[in-house]
This record gives structure tokens, sequence and C-alpha cells, in this order.
């Protein structure tokens, strides 16, 4: 596959989830809060069960394409798609070792005030590398074409 294809690619896919990640965080998960809380549970399962549909298979192949990037286009890009690496594994990291928990929290208890905002809170974090690293790819595609 052609470098330039492959950076299209990797930069579609950042910035379709750097979209998502910034309703996530402007939009859907400040709303949880607003959510009644007897009727929180089916609310938190709903969005669980759909919204794995939207992010997981981008997520897997957006990691995939990250890895790809840097084994084909490591001397062409040089230390940023290292990076753009980097960004995924935070994010990863990011959602499994802190978005995880918190979800798994709000479904066992179901509406607690706090769990929502420290749900928000951490993830800035997911936002900030979508974000950097669709800024990041958006750059390299600007110089390589």
């Amino acid at each position: 596959m052609p470098l330039k294809f492959l950076l299209l690619l990797n930069f579609a896919l950042s910035a379709y989830l750097t979209g998502l990640i910034w309703t996530v965080q402007l939009v859907h998960y400040p709303g949880f809060a607003y959510v009644a809380p007897e009727k929180f549970g089916a609310f938190h399962q709903h969005h669980t069960r759909t919204m794995s549909w939207v992010v997981l298979a981008p997520m897997v192949l957006e990691l995939v394409l990250a890895v790809w990037l840097v084994w084909q286009g490591r001397s062409a890009l040089g230390a940023a798609a290292w990076v753009s690496l980097a960004l995924v594994l935070i994010i990863w990291s990011a959602t499994f070792f802190i978005s995880v928990p918190f979800h798994n929290r709000l479904a066992a208890d179901g509406y607690h005030y706090i769990t929502i905002d420290g749900l928000v809170r951490t993830n800035w974090l997911r936002t900030m590398a979508w974000t950097l690293r669709s800024g990041l790819l958006g750059w390299l595609l600007w110089k390589i074409l």
C-alpha cells in the first residue's frame, strides 16, 4: 500500500474518532448527569451496547493502521509515526484502565454524580490524545502531499 494512502487512512480514521470523542466529551458524557436515577441503569446499558458498535471496530482498525504506519513509514516519517502510535497506545490505556472502570462502576451502582463527573474529567486525556493525533497526521499528510 502506498505510504500516502496509508497516511490518509490513518488520518481519516483518527479524524472520525476525534469528532466522536469531542461529541462524547462535550455532549454525551455530561448528559449522563441529566438522566433520572431510576432510568439510569437502562440508559447506561443502552449506551454501552450501542456505543461499542460505534467505537470498538474503529479503535481496533486505528491500532492496526498505526502499527502499519510505523512499519511502512518509519524511514519517511521518522519519529512522527512513533508519536502517532504512542498516542494510540495512550488512548487504549486510558480507555481500558480509566474509562472502562468508571463505566463498570456506573453499571454496578447506577446513577452516581461523582462517578459521572470522574468519567467526564478523565475523558479529557482521550480527547486531547485523539485531537493531537489528528493534528499530527493532518500535518504529515499536508507535508507529503
